[in-house]
């Protein structure tokens, strides 16, 4: 951690503006960008979440992964290099200003709510990161919880303050180069050492064994996608057709695997985080670059995290962990010397801690940029010492959050930012940059709406019986079309 945080420092150096200070000056080698959009997008999910789930799944939870991975190809395919030319030709700071300055109709309005909507639902994303790093240390090393919380913010906030996006996405490629060495390096040495072992030892000797004897819910793509009983999209769905039961569960079923494949809308462009990466980019040869790192890492990681989850399986038996996303570090541990496992499931923390500060400097460039900057006639020097002093306060405050406030209220309120954050910006990005049609009203239209619809959605625990990361997106898509039709917009 000390050589992470010297790293940063080192390279926020060179950050003289607020323009570095907020996107490195647009001026990113296509390999960080790529690696820092990473190591951001995973978050603890690959090495905790992803595991847990195909540990406690089986193959059903391909389906998820195979959403993930999709959104992520679609994304650097076909939306990074188009970003990065739109943000130079606009130069655009951030990802609100981008579509202020794209939609200029009601670009004032866009700036505002835009940015006030990102920064009040990322600073509890930022608490729930805090959360998520205090609970790893604790965990790893039997450090208290809330000494834990301290200790990321200590890690995260010097450079971040110093350095801002620069050293943020420099920081991210060591984080990133840590999180695929564990993934690759795990599986192999699993697989090996299930193999290895004499059958009485473990659950069973192979992935493909282990879940079959584990029973059709693990072993079938479908098969874990059985209705709870009493669940409201049982109630739901027998409401419809009260006396087909092979008709309910296989609606059941389809409802939710594509539940599990809706991960797939929000890579789509609508995640401020990873499209400011985007943005950054130096110019279209390096977009090319990114986008071959981007695709490869992406396919490697997915397929690394659902083994160690499969892997787990074979060893412990599908009952045998009392939490199902610890099998990451429980594999690792049973696998290897403690000293290399220390090292791999270092990869954990790297992938917390990246996904903060990431968000903490979207939150303060937003904050800073395009709510406290037009208000101020500020010089350059200024600008960049103002765009400090708010990522520092910002921190302080996600800090207090996570200490102050129950975990269930700041993981509800993250839970709105997949789909409010993610589906309803991916449709304003998408048709921003293939519809010349659409325009500012319903730009803004766009984002009222599908932000209201999600808090309603998942407040109402309709988000049990369809998920809103489709519904949000779906709503959102609805909205944008029909507002660009209906209302006046101005020509471009």
């Amino acid at each position: 951690m000390t050589l992470l945080i010297l790293w940063g420092l080192y390279q926020g150096r060179k950050v003289k503006t607020s323009a570095d200070f907020a996107i490195a000056g647009r001026n990113l080698p296509g390999w960080v960008a790529a690696l820092s959009e990473r190591a951001t997008g995973e978050s603890s999910w690959a090495l905790l979440g992803l595991p847990g789930a195909a540990y406690a799944t089986g193959l059903m939870e391909v389906w998820t992964a195979i959403g993930c991975v999709s959104g992520i190809i679609f994304a650097w395919i076909f939306l990074a290099w188009r970003l990065r030319d739109e943000a130079a030709k606009y130069k655009a700071d951030t990802f609100t200003d981008y579509i202020a300055q794209k939609h200029g109709d009601a670009g004032k309005w866009i700036r505002i709510f835009g940015s006030l909507t990102i920064v009040f639902f990322f600073f509890f994303y930022v608490g729930a990161q805090i959360i998520g790093g205090g609970k790893t240390l604790e965990n790893i090393f039997g450090i208290d919880r809330i000494w834990g919380m301290f200790l990321v913010v200590l890690f995260v906030v010097p450079y971040t303050i110093y350095g801002g996006f620069r050293s943020v996405t420099y920081t991210d490629v060591v984080q990133a180069v840590i999180m695929i060495i564990t993934l690759i390096v795990a599986p192999i040495a699993g697989i090996i050492y299930i193999s290895g072992q004499p059958e009485s030892s473990l659950y069973a000797s192979s992935i493909s064994q282990a879940l079959f004897k584990a029973g059709d819910s693990y072993s079938t793509f479908a098969g874990g996608a059985n209705l709870v009983q009493g669940s409201r999209l049982e109630i739901f769905l027998s409401g419809i057709f009260p006396d087909s039961i092979n008709l309910i569960n296989g609606l059941g079923a389809g409802i939710i695997i594509a539940g599990a494949f809706s991960w797939f809308f929000g890579y789509l462009g609508g995640q401020p985080q990873l499209s400011m990466r985007f943005m950054a980019i130096k110019n279209s040869q390096q977009a090319r670059q990114a986008r071959n790192i981007g695709v490869a890492w992406t396919i490697i990681a997915y397929i690394g995290a659902l083994m160690i989850g499969w892997i787990g399986i074979a060893m412990f038996g599908p009952d045998g962990l009392r939490d199902q996303e610890t099998v990451m570090p429980e594999v690792l541990t049973t696998l290897f010397h403690p000293v290399m496992a220390g090292i791999l499931i270092t990869g954990v923390l790297a992938a917390v801690i990246s996904t903060a500060n990431s968000l903490l400097i979207l939150s303060a460039t937003e904050l800073s940029e395009n709510l406290i900057k037009p208000l101020r006639d500020t010089s350059a020097k200024n600008a960049l010492l103002q765009s400090r002093l708010v990522t520092a306060i910002l921190s302080l405050i996600a800090l207090m959050l996570a200490y102050f406030i129950k975990d269930d209220l700041i993981y509800t309120v993250v839970g709105y930012v997949w789909a409010g954050i993610g589906g309803t910006f991916s449709v304003v990005i998408l048709l921003s940059l293939f519809w010349k049609r659409f325009h500012g009203k319903a730009a803004l239209l766009t984002i009222i709406s599908g932000l209201v619809f999600t808090i309603i959605w998942i407040s109402t625990g309709l988000d049990e019986i369809i998920t809103s990361r489709f519904m949000t997106f779906l709503v959102a898509m609805v909205v944008a079309v029909g507002g660009t039709y209906f209302l006046p917009g101005q020509k471009k």
